[in-house]
């Protein structure tokens, strides 16, 4: 394995425990990430002792400034592109009321013991006597081998004593695309309430990272089947199931939602946009009718949505700023561009269009051609070429009109100047006239043709124009 630490840092850390007769190894995901061929600038050193020490006697070999915490008992330096965490060996014991663990000193045993999963517990020697030596107790190797994620403890104590260790087990199958063994998946459904003791942050960390993986859907279905994604995103989990009524049923929002989510997957890693898909249809179980005749409706969704966002933002202690404002104008547009591949295009729809989606259009556009997940290949054939029209007419009117991030080319102190008047109702009637005529095509979003109107219009509520001096 030496191969795997051709890294000077390695060679000089090794120099340094030498000669202070200190036992240190690299531990955790660095060592996984080596098998798995993925590049990794995060190294975890684990020293046989006082972990806090030996990082402060390798920022002074380094030149660098290290960083002490010492409630966790751990300490951080950068080195060029790394960032290295020094930590003691522990073994740790837990109370049922909280997963802060109490931390005692322990041997390389021990700590590897305590790590959360067999391919996160493995372990390289960094003396000169076992530099490069594989430490592997629990077969993380074979684990990797065989894509799959376990407990080098019974999962059941593992997952009670950190349940958050519950919500990383389902992160790493989604982004390594693992199974989880079926010990850890029972003792998950198990656990599944303990997860209350973890604060929403690190929750929402999580979450966030299942999100982010090349295929999220892999993710939610582990929190859904083990009652995880019921006590962490109610809302999301309500989404589930199929009502018939007359004979008549809906597609299970839950499963179209996860296909939106995957689909947008394949063309974006913005998270904000992924949160959109995610969102996207979240008001469907409240607005849910079944119309005699018809079938089932959910007329509004999108606005009622759009108003269900800031709260969810809240609850999971996402960020109230514009990224929540971006997720909730999308989630309020995401059926306007489908509506107008469904009919005939006009000038004056896309300019509607362009004028309230603004900068997001393409986020908008991404977002609706992910939200088609028909089985049917004639409705999909029809869809695409009907969106591809509606994507190429609002490049046509985008290029003549210019009404991205719309900026109206009067404003309410040209309307009260060109009639001497003071703020008020008619000011206000003037410009949405203004913008009207722009949206519908009858002038051009022009200063000079949109002056022109202004007169006209002020003339018809009776103003007079003040004469140049």
């Amino acid at each position: 394995m030496k191969e795997y630490l051709q890294h000077p840092i390695f060679e000089k850390l090794s120099k340094l425990a030498d000669e202070s007769q200190t036992e240190i190894y690299v531990i955790g995901g660095f060592v996984r990430d080596l098998f798995l061929n993925r590049p990794s600038k995060d190294i975890d050193i684990l020293v046989i002792g006082n972990g806090i020490k030996f990082a402060e006697a390798a920022g002074k070999l380094l030149h660098t400034k290290v960083s002490v915490f010492k409630n966790f008992g751990t300490a951080q330096l950068k080195h060029g592109d790394l960032e290295i965490e020094f930590v003691g060996a522990r073994k740790e014991s837990y109370r049922s009321e909280s997963r802060k663990p109490i931390v005692e000193n322990g041997s390389l045993e021990d700590d590897q013991k305590r790590r959360d999963f067999n391919i996160n517990a493995m372990a390289l020697g960094l003396n000169i006597s076992n530099f490069g030596t594989l430490i592997d107790p629990f077969d993380g190797v074979k684990d990797l081998d065989n894509k799959l994620i376990r407990t080098p403890l019974n999962p059941t104590e593992t997952f009670s004593d950190d349940p958050l260790r519950m919500l990383r087990a389902i992160r790493f199958a989604t982004q390594l695309n693992f199974k989880i063994h079926a010990e850890a998946i029972d003792a998950i459904k198990k656990n599944c309430e303990r997860i209350k003791i973890v604060s929403l942050e690190r929750i929402t960390d999580e979450l966030n990272k299942i999100i982010l993986a090349p295929k999220p859907s892999i993710g939610f279905i582990h929190l859904f089947d083990t009652g995880l994604l019921h006590l962490i995103f109610t809302q999301m989990a309500d989404l589930h199931g199929v009502d018939v009524v007359e004979g008549k049923g809906h597609k299970d929002n839950f499963y179209h939602t996860l296909q939106v989510l995957d689909n947008l997957a394949e063309n974006t890693n913005d998270l904000w946009l992924r949160w959109a898909a995610i969102l996207h249809d979240i008001a469907k179980p409240a607005t849910k009718r079944f119309e005699p005749g018809h079938g089932w409706t959910f007329h509004g969704h999108e606005d009622r949505g759009a108003r269900m966002v800031p709260k969810i933002f809240a609850q999971l202690k996402l960020p109230l700023n514009e990224k929540m404002k971006l997720v909730q104008k999308l989630v309020q547009l995401h059926l306007r561009p489908i509506v107008l591949a469904q009919d005939i295009v006009t000038d004056s729809a896309v300019r509607r269009l362009l004028f309230e989606a603004g900068e997001e259009i393409d986020s908008l556009m991404l977002l609706c051609n992910a939200d088609v997940t028909t089985k049917n290949e004639y409705k999909v054939k029809k869809y695409r070429r009907n969106f591809d029209l509606v994507k190429q007419k609002l490049k046509d009117v985008e290029k003549s009109d210019q009404l991205r991030n719309w900026q109206p080319p009067i404003s309410g102190e040209d309307i009260m100047q060109a009639f001497n008047l003071s703020a008020g109702k008619n000011v206000g009637i003037i410009k949405n006239q203004i913008r009207e005529a722009i949206l519908e095509g009858e002038i051009k979003n022009s200063r000079e043709e949109a002056y022109e109107f202004m007169i006209q219009k002020g003339k018809t509520l009776g103003l007079v124009p003040v004469k140049p001096s």
